[in-house]
């Protein structure tokens, strides 16, 4: 009984301290490093995601063309920072073969659709309920965007806020190689 003690305490905790942040990972799950990482050149993950505006999308659908994956959250404030970028860049490249997906992730539907009515984002959504894309991703925290190219190559991985002369340059970067299909 005496070993059990500090085991409920323990848990005891938890179960306080995710009632008390709405189940929300509060700054555990901001990333605090930015900029380009390595990532090993592989296929991306496949997957198809609920959109938020209804219907699905797949990544198989955006086959050659250059996509960009945001995992994002409407709490996170570097993500906040970046979305009037995003958005604008986004709208830049809409004549282009260049798509942009956002990926909500340990967030609440309502407050997902909330932030992406107040920065008008344009570019299909999803929330990732089960975490499964942002495992599959390796996702470690937010933001952290994926740039796969035409073949579905993940090519690019950055963490944190963007600038759009940052998105530009990583977008630009590979439109320069031709397209093929996933």
């Amino acid at each position: 009984m005496g070993a059990a003690l500090p085991l409920i305490a323990f848990l005891g905790i938890l179960v306080w301290a995710s009632v008390k942040t709405g189940g929300q990972p509060g700054g555990l799950g901001v990333n605090t490093e930015f900029g380009e990482v390595e990532v090993d050149a592989g296929p991306a993950s496949l997957f198809t995601v609920e959109l938020i505006d209804g219907g699905t999308l797949a990544l198989a659908d955006l086959q050659g063309q250059v996509v960009m994956v945001d995992f994002w959250a409407s709490w996170c404030g570097p993500c906040r920072q970046e979305a009037p970028a995003l958005r604008q860049v986004y709208l830049e490249y809409a004549d282009r073969r260049v798509e942009f997906v956002g990926i909500d992730v340990w967030d609440r539907r309502r407050d997902a659709v909330t932030y992406i009515e107040s920065f008008e984002i344009p570019y299909s959504n999803a929330v990732d309920e089960d975490g499964v894309v942002a495992i599959d991703y390796g996702v470690r925290g937010i933001p952290e965007k994926f740039f796969i190219d035409q073949q579905g190559v993940v090519q690019l991985k950055f963490v944190g806020p963007m600038s759009g002369e940052a998105l530009r340059t990583a977008l630009d970067a590979l439109l320069s190689v031709d397209g093929g299909d996933y």
